[in-house]
């Protein structure tokens, strides 16, 4: 079998640096097999071996130096290659698309700095489930091809054979492979594992690849594996087997007429979507605290009140990328690697936190704020290059017996009103929310005053929530949502009686992963409705809290209505106990025939409303007959479409670390996942026309990235009581990154056009002076370089920054 072919024997070891061990054994693991490959090359001139994760040469380089040493001279010689180019191997559906940029533009530039070399090939062998976008921040990154092994045949029958041209929503492509049977080999003789790769490879090929060696828990290739490549290769009249690298295979096989893919490779493990809600927040958390920093510490160092924190922030993103390795990210490691992560991630998040923090209290401190009688200022800072209209909450330790006002810098009075305070303490403590309105990435100063807050209230019954814009009407019996109408156009969103199942309880006895799994549709109850009440009701905002039960757990949803608001943001606490099950949190519709999208890394994807769980990240819309509707969420990446239905997957309880074939024995001793109290929002926009209407992308981004509020004192300085330092124009091209340049020279701005239409942007870039105009093809990311010398032109970058 196989005679006249050749077949790139790739020496490789996956390594899992967490998954059934802590990274401490993961740690060693990489040392152990990076000295195993130096001695099998000393045994075996040809041999050569290939791995990914460039994290892994950084733990060398710190533990061994001496290894590193002759890592590096094998570099240099071409039989040690270096692929993937990332920082890890991450889980390629759930980080934001800004966390894949980051993946390379770290791992890239450390291979540059240390070897001269950037690698070619991306390389995602384990990871479970790719998204759309990558063909695209893969190319922009210096990487041409990429290699993966799942989905697998059997789980994705339409990819176009194992060898195909992989190509994104913006037309880049990469030449990709789907590695033939497994990445991983046994420890001895290769003939088995030759046999079952050739069988699910096209028979009438002449170039392919094998991926070899010992892994997982690292190891790589054998001396038996080396030793069964030169006894089978050409044997009995069967094919040439080399010792290789991807770049040769790859050479081999470029054809401009191969096939097209165009989309995301799915589906594996579905439950990975949904699996340890605690990561998944962590993550998003993290991932948004370290984009607001950046944008601050930026805005910070051009006005020379802060040196730019290019090495705590590249601390942190380097700390966050490792935690995105496909096992921790996808929530099926043991439990304890769970401690290790929430340590990590906590680290990288109060460093952003830190810098963030100094950035606007400097810029603060700077502000020209006058003196005024028995009165206290606020500053309001908007972390997003557009304007900002949104409540603000503001703890603080000053209230008078007759109430507060509070005014702008022009001396126009600002819609205030108190809510609850955090503390339960008798004491002067209090909280206030108001409507604030501040420019793109920018701020402005209002004032607290003594005296009356101002008069008004929304339109608010035991179960309705109105406003210009917006009505919401809960059904008092089921807690579920009877009426959602969009005003302007009269539409009314939700579905009809009847069909309003809201917080569904499925079961689910799938492993860890969620193997097998195409719906989570075996429905096992609903939460029942045990209260509905007004929570709260002012000038600002109104708002009504649902309470409900199943079995032992408790979900209690606070549906949040502002005075101007065009969506209802719902405030959930839930308080699981359930095992071997999974919650739906339901969005049921009155939309016929809809079209169903939802948002990816960098983009967005319409799918097909089949009821199938899908990934995503911050919202997902139905739109159909000139109206839609649009979930948004700040933690969650699980989700179906039915018809016109939206569901988020909120939690599932499977056993840690359990993976089919096993079954769990009655009475067994296990412990079960996501068992206890957790908090997230959703936001829910009716809307006309489509999600480019409602302006989806931008109110996904304001619920991730909030205002932030800070009490201020009186004291003189340069700045005015409000300013803006970028505006992208709020249209499709949305500016997601400002941060100080690698190479430390002047700034970078990174933007992508969000509608899938091409758009000519205008960027201005007050804070140094500048306008940025370009031309963006639909669905396209662009860098760009701001030198703080204004003689100095915006040039245009690829993800790198070279």
């Amino acid at each position: 079998m196989g005679a006249g072919k050749r077949l790139h024997m790739i020496g490789n070891a996956h390594i899992d640096p967490v998954w059934l061990w802590q990274w401490p054994e993961g740690y060693q693991e990489v040392r152990a097999t990076f000295r195993s490959a130096i001695e099998r090359m000393e045994e075996y001139p040809d041999f050569v071996f290939t791995h990914t994760s460039v994290l892994f040469l950084q733990w060398v380089e710190e533990s061994e130096p001496e290894l590193f040493e002759q890592i590096r001279a094998r570099i240099a010689e071409g039989r040690w290659q270096v692929v993937g180019g990332w920082w890890i191997e991450p889980d390629c559906n759930i980080p934001s698309g800004e966390s894949f940029v980051r993946q390379g533009l770290y791992g890239q530039r450390w291979l540059r700095d240390r070897f001269g070399i950037t690698a070619t090939t991306g390389a995602n062998l384990d990871s479970f489930g790719h998204n759309a976008s990558l063909p695209q921040i893969l190319r922009r990154s210096g990487l041409d091809s990429y290699v993966f092994l799942r989905p697998k045949p059997e789980e994705n029958a339409v990819l176009p054979g194992p060898l195909f041209w992989w190509e994104a929503a913006d037309g880049s492509r990469v030449l990709a492979y789907r590695i033939p049977h497994e990445y991983c080999a046994p420890r001895d003789d290769l003939g088995d594992h030759v046999e079952r790769s050739l069988a699910t490879l096209p028979a009438d090929a002449s170039e392919l690849a094998v991926f070899y060696g010992v892994g997982n828990h690292g190891g790589g290739p054998t001396r038996a594996n080396l030793d069964s490549i030169a006894r089978l290769n050409g044997a009995d009249g069967g094919p040439r087997l080399e010792l290789s690298s991807l770049r040769s295979f790859f050479d081999a096989v470029a054809d401009d007429d191969l096939p097209v893919w165009r989309g995301e490779l799915q589906y594996h493990s579905p439950g990975c979507y949904t699996t340890h809600s605690g990561i998944k927040r962590w993550n998003r958390r993290a991932e948004n605290l370290l984009q607001r920093a950046e944008k601050w510490s930026a805005v910070a160092a051009a006005l020379g009140v802060q040196k730019y924190p290019l090495r705590e922030l590249t601390e942190a993103w380097q700390l966050l990328l490792f935690n995105q390795f496909h096992d921790t990210l996808a929530g099926t490691s043991i439990e304890p690697a769970y401690e290790d992560a929430r340590d990590q991630i906590g680290h990288a998040s109060s460093l952003a936190s830190l810098a963030f923090n100094r950035a606007v209290q400097s810029i603060a401190r700077c502000i020209d704020i006058p003196a005024g009688d028995g009165t206290r200022p606020v500053v309001v800072f908007n972390p997003h290059p557009w304007r900002l209209r949104a409540d603000v909450e503001l703890e603080y330790n000053w209230l008078t017996s007759d109430g507060v006002r509070l005014v702008d810098a022009d001396g126009g009075a600002v819609p205030l009103q108190l809510t609850r305070s955090l503390t339960t303490m008798s004491s002067n403590r209090a909280r206030l929310v108001f409507s604030a309105d501040v420019p793109p990435l920018g701020y402005r100063v209002y004032t607290i005053h003594p005296g009356g807050a101002a008069d008004g209230r929304l339109a608010t019954a035991s179960t309705t929530l109105e406003n210009e814009h917006v009505l919401v009407e809960i059904d008092p019996a089921s807690g579920t949502i009877a009426r959602l109408v969009h005003k302007a156009s009269g539409e009314d969103v939700a579905a009809p009686a009847g069909r309003r199942a809201h917080a569904v309880v499925v079961e689910d006895v799938s492993d860890t992963w969620g193997h097998g799994v195409t719906a989570y549709d075996d429905v096992a109850g609903e939460f029942e409705c045990v209260s509905v009440r007004v929570l709260e009701r002012g000038p600002v905002r109104a708002a009504i809290r649902v309470e409900s039960r199943y079995g032992e757990s408790r979900l209690r949803e606070d549906h949040v209505l502002s005075a101007d608001g065009r969506h209802v943001d719902v405030h959930v606490v839930l308080d699981w106990h359930e095992r071997l099950k999974l919650l739906k949190l339901r969005y049921p519709t009155s939309i016929e025939s809809p079209r169903a999208t939802a948002e990816t890394p960098y983009g967005h994807l319409e799918r097909e409303p089949n009821g199938h769980e899908e990934p995503g990240q911050s919202w997902v819309d139905v739109s159909g007959g000139g109206r839609g509707l649009a979930v948004l969420n700040d933690a969650k990446h699980g989700f179906d479409m039915r018809g016109g239905d939206i569901g988020i997957s909120a939690v599932r309880s499977p056993v840690w670390a359990w993976h089919d074939p096993r079954e769990l024995e009655p009475g067994g001793d296990f412990e079960y996942m996501d068992q206890g109290l957790q908090q997230f929002r959703i936001r829910l926009v009716p809307h006309a026309g489509d999600w480019r209407a409602a302006g989806v992308v931008r109110l996904a981004a304001e619920l991730e990235q909030p205002a932030v509020a800070l009490l201020e004192s009186y004291h003189r300085g340069t700045l005015g009581p409000a300013a803006s330092y970028v505006a992208d124009g709020g249209g499709g091209v949305v500016v997601t990154v400002l941060k100080g340049a690698e190479d430390g020279d002047g700034f970078v701005l990174r933007a992508y056009e969000s509608s899938g239409r091409a758009a000519d942007a205008v960027i201005d870039v007050p804070l140094l002076g500048r306008s940025i105009e370009a031309p963006f093809g639909p669905s396209e990311i662009k860098t760009f370089r701001l030198p703080r010398d204004p003689a100095e032109p915006v040039v245009e970058l690829d993800l790198l920054e070279l």
